[in-house]
């Protein structure tokens, strides 16, 4: 594992990871221009929205969590150092949390659902979370 101490900065809203149908439309509520964080996955299997929950319609029935809080790992990172991710969602796993992962091309971005806990158990492991 990557021992590297990291900088993370949480950002300001909480978020929602939906779920859709993978032959559907992405929705116009899924692209604003503002988000601090917006993810779209399309596989065979399904279509994966992250995004700030404010902007989940409130009356829709689309498969939803939220109340995720999202933590951006300040980079760029190289693609090829290995062990980074390991090194963060090792010890929040251990602390008993649920941590959901999505990455760009220069950095990574963690949800999770429990801040608190989550910034408790990076900070133990040297890791530093920006408010």
């Amino acid at each position: 594992m990557n021992n590297t101490p990291r900088t993370l900065t949480l950002l300001p809203e909480s978020f929602a990871i939906c779920r859709l149908e993978p032959d559907s439309a992405i929705p116009a509520w899924a692209m604003p221009g503002k988000a601090s964080f917006l993810a779209i996955t399309l596989t065979h299997e399904e279509l994966s929205i992250i995004c700030p929950e404010h902007l989940l319609p409130a009356d829709t029935d689309i498969p939803a969590f939220s109340g995720w809080r999202c933590l951006k790992l300040e980079g760029p990172i190289p693609l090829d150092e290995p062990g980074v991710l390991a090194s963060l969602v090792v010890p929040m796993s251990k602390a008993g949390l649920s941590v959901f992962a999505e990455a760009t091309y220069d950095t990574d971005y963690l949800l999770v659902n429990n801040i608190d806990t989550a910034i408790q158990a990076l900070e133990q492991m040297g890791h530093r979370v920006v408010q």
